[in-house]
């Protein structure tokens, strides 16, 4: 059986725990618990035929005052880049992310997340600026760690493009 690891990142309160919660444990909860440090969940899928026991290390939200760990990025197979869609601030901060994970652990694959769709009449994301995104190829996926939308497909899509690699 292959081991993959991914990272949940993002900043703050963007919705990382409650997307791990929804995929592991099938569970979303309202109260919002501030990940301190690292938190590590596993879970085993078949992608294409082929086990993968995926470690999830769902990261502190980074901010202007906490930024992530290098330590904790290293060894990463892949990562869910998580935006939350009502706080357009989150989208610049996941860019900055990005940049700074790349020039850690190289080009692996990884998958830009617009989280909380089930609250699309309060996004505040720029279209123009998401466009631009998609121009540069990445994979984009609209989530919801409320209602599931889009979870499994964002984690089983990393998964196998990890298992490609």
């Amino acid at each position: 059986m292959i081991q993959k690891k991914i990272c949940m990142l993002g900043a703050m309160a963007v919705g990382k725990t409650s997307l791990v919660q929804q995929f592991v444990k099938s569970i979303f909860s309202e109260k919002y618990l501030t990940t301190v440090g690292v938190k590590i969940d596993k879970k085993l899928v078949e992608v294409d035929g082929e086990q993968l026991n995926l470690i999830l290390w769902d990261l502190h939200g980074e901010d202007e005052f906490q930024k992530i760990r290098n330590s904790y990025l290293r060894g990463s197979s892949g990562y869910l880049l998580v935006v939350d869609g009502t706080r357009p601030d989150t989208f610049k901060r996941a860019l900055s992310i990005q940049k700074t994970t790349e020039e850690i652990v190289g080009q692996v694959p990884f998958i830009l997340l617009l989280n909380k769709i089930d609250l699309t009449n309060e996004w505040e994301l720029d279209d123009r600026k998401l466009r631009e995104t998609i121009k540069k190829e990445w994979t984009v996926i609209k989530t919801s760690a409320r209602t599931g939308q889009g979870v499994e497909e964002a984690f089983f899509s990393l998964a196998k493009r990890m298992r490609e690699e």
